[in-house]
């Protein structure tokens, strides 16, 4: 085959980032979750943000966009907001007994889809596609890998 008529590695990368993201999405759906509740729950599970900007920020998303995905956690009973007595500004936002329930399951299908990812690979395969993605996120940026980021979909696989 012509060097002409290989698919380029971007078009590769991103082909399958869409099909993963798909198939991730639908198994969070059968859960009972989305994307966005997952990542919001992970993050509050994971570390005890002090207010709801430093969580948007966390998160990667605009205040807004983060306070309407609140709205609807707030409404299902999965988060609470609460003022800061100190600064009135500042919401404070924290899982509910629901939210740690909900938690717990999309945390389950995050760890399905994982070993669904992993199926015929051997542990030295994922660390070399781990070190290759890695070395295309540097190709296309100034960024420096952040010692210890975080797996794929936020979920420890050791």
């Amino acid at each position: 085959m012509s060097r002409s008529r290989i698919e380029p590695i971007g078009r590769q990368v991103t082909r399958t980032a869409k099909v993963l993201g798909r198939a991730f999405e639908e198994e969070l759906a059968r859960a009972g979750g989305s994307l966005p509740t997952w990542l919001i729950l992970l993050s509050l599970k994971s570390r005890a943000w002090r207010t709801q900007r430093e969580l948007a920020e966390a998160l990667g998303i605009e205040g807004p966009t983060l306070t309407h995905h609140l709205t609807g956690l707030e409404r299902s009973g999965l988060v609470t907001r609460t003022r800061d007595p100190d600064n009135r500004r500042v919401q404070r936002v924290e899982l509910t007994e629901a939210g740690e329930a909900a938690f717990h399951r999309l945390r389950r299908a995050a760890s399905r889809f994982d070993q669904r990812l992993r199926s015929g690979l051997a542990e030295a395969e994922v660390e070399q596609l781990r070190e290759f993605l890695a070395r295309l996120r540097s190709n296309v940026s100034r960024d420096e890998p952040a010692a210890g980021e975080r797996p794929a979909h936020g979920i420890a696989t050791k």
